[in-house]
């Protein structure tokens, strides 16, 4: 699943992640979260089940292999939006153990990049750090098919995806021969 942090209709994070779901490595579908703009603002008095977005959003996580996360910085914070549905997986597992990673299309939007860092990995997601990029989207860079064609933007994303994917490769455990 991809989440844009942006409900901007020309945003570079969902442009970057829509270059993502173009230049996916075969076996990889990325499907974009696209109700992010209709997520309740949290309210721990309420509970997810009153609002079908919600269950959704709660359903959709639950339901993907990994996470891929992009979002501006506004005000050296993570967009409103973002963080209100993230607030929402507060008290849930949805988030817990499942792989994570961030890319910023802004290299200076640090500060959304380390405190989105921060709140996910307090969600206890596995956090897949290599997969985790800069990826500058500037210049004439502004919508997917710019973006995927941009050779650094280009490399950047298939190192970004590649490392993620090899993350959600099981593991082998190789048993001891023992001779005899």
């Amino acid at each position: 699943m991809t989440i844009s942090g942006s409900l901007r209709a020309q945003s570079r994070n969902t442009a970057l992640l829509q270059a993502c779901a173009q230049l996916a490595p075969a076996g990889m579908t990325l499907t974009p979260f696209t109700a992010l703009a209709f997520v309740p603002p949290f309210n721990p008095d309420l509970a997810p089940e009153q609002f079908p977005v919600l269950q959704r959003w709660l359903a959709e996580l639950r339901a993907v292999d990994a996470v891929l996360v992009a979002s501006p910085e506004y005000a050296h914070g993570v967009s409103g939006v973002l963080k209100n549905a993230l607030d929402w997986l507060v008290g849930t597992d949805v988030l817990v153990h499942k792989p994570l990673a961030l890319l910023n299309a802004a290299p200076r939007a640090r500060h959304a990049y380390e405190a989105l860092q921060e709140t996910l990995q307090l969600m206890s997601v596995d956090w897949i750090a290599p997969a985790s990029l800069t990826i500058p989207v500037v210049g004439d860079l502004s919508c997917a098919e710019a973006i995927a064609a941009d050779p650094a933007c280009r490399a950047g994303i298939q190192q970004a995806l590649s490392t993620l994917q090899q993350a959600l490769l099981p593991q082998r455990i190789l048993a001891p021969v023992c001779g005899g």
